[in-house]
């Protein structure tokens, strides 16, 4: 299907269709879905959890205690926020059961760029998946279940068409009243329309913003009367209303409200009566209006802070169910919203050195982090992110103890994702002749972007702190074995002799024979042969040489037993290949001729460098980034 038919057939999907009332009762029969609420029709939107066993992944049985948590496929670019996402649904799933969720508002708080504007964006776009039913020419989308009074008919209604008493409590309309008395009584003149909630079309989804707090006054939620109608209708007659305001136009669908708490209190006092009774009164004197919808909000912490520590808002704050939305804590989230980012960006095509955004990711999330009792803020970021320190690092914690002694602010300052991606948007653009990232760059942009921003307090010093003794260093390692391993990528063969020789050697050692060299005829006695042994093991520094040559042998023989008589290759064994590439290292001077990009004292080492440059290039690096980042290595090598 091409796009233009696709969207002809959706336009078509979405059409309105017109029923009778007594068409629209026995659909109720059929679907509940034609009287379900905003909650029930949002919970029936974002659908069905994926339910995931942590204790099948080691990370995860880190970071969730081995439960089984839900993820919902459709916030599944949401990285690192399972716990504001189930929060999320859980107030939909309770509201939908028609818990004391259904009379609160959802209340979105967090800091900036941390994701809240995402999460109302999504809802909105989910909660136009599913359709809701409303009286023809209603102004406010009201549901025809209006029309039925609870107590008399509510019990036929359940008998006849199995629809509950609880979706009967809602308030006709000034509107539908007066077309009742036109309609003298007849129920059956009105008309049903199976409708879309529509962003574009403002049709059940609708969203308030605070004005000027001068004149701001409660018409942006419950409408006014509209002047141009006053010619034909009294001031105080429905059909003179507009209705215009936010609560109107979401009824049956959501309401969003943009830094609620900037808005004077006096503007949110309809809300209240909206949420908890279901109706609002509006700015005429005639009756009141219904809602039945979802009121969504959100602000940033500043803003609650100062509107909790009023005393004159408990009504509200006993109305309102706060979901926290932090920073994301774990750095391999962290990273793939950035790779979101770029991917919807036309860097998508640029060259990204590898180890550039988790740099990034990692400078974020130490900023967000509160800093640990008698342990490192480092390890720290890498048990939220899941790792196992137990060998690296005694003094770590748990993952729950770090998480019990920062308290329930933690992720809620430091730097935003914004910040982030500005940071990543100047790196990529730095070099004037080619559109490319890596972490040299980073870093320099990074420290000057921290200067210019003029932070609070010591968190310059403590931000540039962490380039300097976590970062850098870090990197330095990384690039170094990057260089060393497309090195000896090129010159396996190397690797593959000081192996070969080293477990035969160590094979003599401990039979406790001579051993003739085939090739030079020179004889090592077991002492000749300790020293052979010990300048490839000193280097690596092994504590216990005879315990090692035991285990080398001994793997040697076992695999010469699957691999026809022959020695596995050097890489195979991961402690002997530390062992060689230590060795092969432990004078940067032997890397020089190789990864140097001065001029060349052979064709020899001229054509080894160019291999190198390529395989670095294939690891993901371009040609310039080689060059830049093996003299920034070498640098940082010979300056430690």
């Amino acid at each position: 299907m091409d796009a233009i038919s696709n969207f002809a057939a959706r336009y078509a999907r979405e059409r309105e269709e017109e029923m009778s009332i007594d068409d629209y009762l026995q659909l109720c029969k059929r679907d509940p879905g034609a009287y379900a609420t905003a909650s029930e029709r949002m919970l029936a939107a974002i659908g069905e959890p994926t339910m995931v066993d942590t204790r099948d992944d080691p990370t995860l049985s880190r970071l969730f205690a081995n439960k089984v948590i839900r993820r919902y496929p459709t916030f599944a670019e949401f990285y690192g926020m399972e716990d504001a996402i189930e929060q999320v649904v859980s107030f939909f799933r309770h509201a939908a059961q028609g818990l004391e969720e259904r009379k609160q508002i959802l209340y979105l708080l967090g800091p900036v760029g941390g994701g809240k504007s995402s999460i109302a964006e999504r809802l909105k776009a989910l909660m136009q998946k599913v359709p809701f039913y409303a009286l023809k020419g209603s102004p406010v989308n009201e549901s025809p279940l209006g029309l039925f009074d609870p107590q008399e008919d509510g019990p036929i209604l359940q008998e006849q068409f199995g629809i509950p008493q609880r979706y009967l409590q809602r308030v006709l309309s000034p509107w539908a009243v007066k077309r009742l008395e036109e309609f003298g009584g007849d129920i059956r003149k009105f008309r049903v329309v199976k409708r879309y909630p529509s962003v574009l079309k403002q049709i059940g989804i609708a969203k308030t913003e605070p004005g000027d707090e001068n004149n701001q006054d409660i018409s942006s939620l419950v409408g006014k009367v509209d002047i141009r109608q006053l010619e034909n209708f009294a001031q105080d007659d429905t059909d003179a209303y507009s209705y215009s305001g936010g609560l109107c136009l979401a009824n049956q669908g959501l309401l969003e409200f943009v830094e609620m708490f900037k808005a004077p209190i006096k503007v949110l006092h309809p809300l209240l009566t909206a949420t908890q009774e279901g109706n609002y009164k509006g700015t005429e004197g005639f009756g009141a209006i219904p809602f039945d919808g979802i009121v969504l909000a959100h602000s940033n912490e500043s803003e609650w802070k100062a509107f909790r520590n009023n005393k004159n808002n408990e009504a509200f704050l006993d109305r309102i169910y706060i979901v926290k939305v932090p920073y994301c804590l774990r750095v391999s989230e962290e990273i793939k919203i950035y790779e979101k980012l770029i991917r919807e960006s036309s860097l998508a095509q640029a060259v990204c050195a590898p180890g550039t955004l988790k740099m990034m990711a990692q400078f974020s999330v130490l900023t967000r982090l509160h800093e640990p009792e008698n342990s490192s803020l480092y390890s720290k970021m890498k048990v939220y992110d899941g790792q196992n320190l137990k060998d690296t690092d005694p003094r770590a914690k748990s993952y729950q103890e770090y998480r019990d002694y920062a308290g329930v602010d933690e992720g809620m300052s430091g730097i935003s994702t914004r910040f982030a991606f500005k940071i990543l948007s100047k790196v990529f653009n730095y070099d004037s002749t080619e559109v490319a990232a890596n972490p040299v760059h980073l870093m320099y942009v990074l420290e000057q972007q921290i200067q210019r921003e003029q932070f609070a307090g010591d968190a310059e010093t403590k931000y540039i702190g962490f380039i300097k003794e976590y970062l850098s260093p870090r990197y330095a390692e990384f690039i170094g074995k990057e260089i060393q391993t497309a090195y000896l990528e090129s010159y396996s063969e190397y690797g593959q002799n000081i192996f070969d020789r080293y477990v035969t050697y160590a094979d003599y050692w401990i039979q406790d024979s001579e051993y003739r060299d085939t090739d030079t005829g020179e004889v090592f006695d077991r002492n000749a042969l300790n020293a052979e042994l010990e300048k490839i093991e000193k280097p690596a520094g092994i504590a216990n040489p005879k315990d090692f040559r035991n285990e080398i042998v001994n793997f040697v023989l076992r695999a010469r037993a699957n691999n026809q008589g022959k020695n596995p290759a050097w890489t195979s064994y991961e402690k002997l290949r530390l062992v060689i590439e230590k060795k092969m290292f432990s004078n940067t001077e032997e890397l020089l001729p190789v990864i140097s990009f001065n001029a060349k004292a052979s064709t020899e080492d001229a054509r080894k460098h160019e291999d190198f440059v390529t395989r670095m290039v294939a690891k993901g690096y371009t040609q310039k980034q080689v060059r830049l980042l093996c003299e920034w290595y070498l640098r940082v090598r010979k300056s430690s």
